[in-house]
């Protein structure tokens, strides 16, 4: 929507909320620390389902990505924010999500408190939102092939190591 102000949570490094601030004054090199979702989906056969960033983001287009990331939005809840994004970016409605972890990602662009979690589901998938242009199930070995050519995000690659996916 143009004109309307998005606003996170600000949080502290244990998750109380202790604020709110826009988007914008999140994403400006300030590291004020706010909530992200995170959800990996894995196919029954153990593959993993990545989307690749529109054209048109302003961070990273065009790189393959968690199947879904997203911001907090102020006054939600981390099951809600998983679910609204869930819905935005993948269309799916029937997955049950499982937490990994929750740690804390810092680059020079922002701090996020990141809620990481996955699930099983093998389709069909529906890309809602316009921020997603492509998706498909990546093997271990692809996986594995693509990393460190920017091809992938940074923080994918980093999760990727640290959960032992590939």
């Amino acid at each position: 929507m143009i004109g309307v102000t998005e606003f996170f949570p600000i949080v502290t490094p244990s998750g109380e909320v202790v604020g709110k601030a826009s988007r914008q004054d999140c994403h400006n090199g300030s590291h004020i620390l706010h909530p992200v979702v995170h959800l990996h989906v894995f196919s029954s056969r153990g593959e993993l389902y990545l989307q690749r960033r529109a054209l048109h983001k302003g961070l990273l287009p065009g790189y393959w990505d968690t199947a879904v990331g997203g911001h907090v939005s102020y006054g939600e809840t981390i099951m809600q924010a998983l679910a609204r994004e869930v819905q935005e970016e993948i269309g799916i409605t029937d997955y049950v999500p499982v937490h990994l972890e929750t740690y804390r990602y810092d680059s020079s662009r922002e701090s996020e408190m990141v809620h990481v979690y996955k699930a099983i589901y093998d389709g069909p998938f529906f890309w809602n939102d316009g921020e997603v242009m492509d998706g498909r199930f990546w093997s271990k070995d692809e996986l594995r092939d693509a990393m460190e050519k920017g091809i992938l995000t940074p923080n994918l690659e980093m999760e990727l190591q640290r959960f032992g996916i590939i």
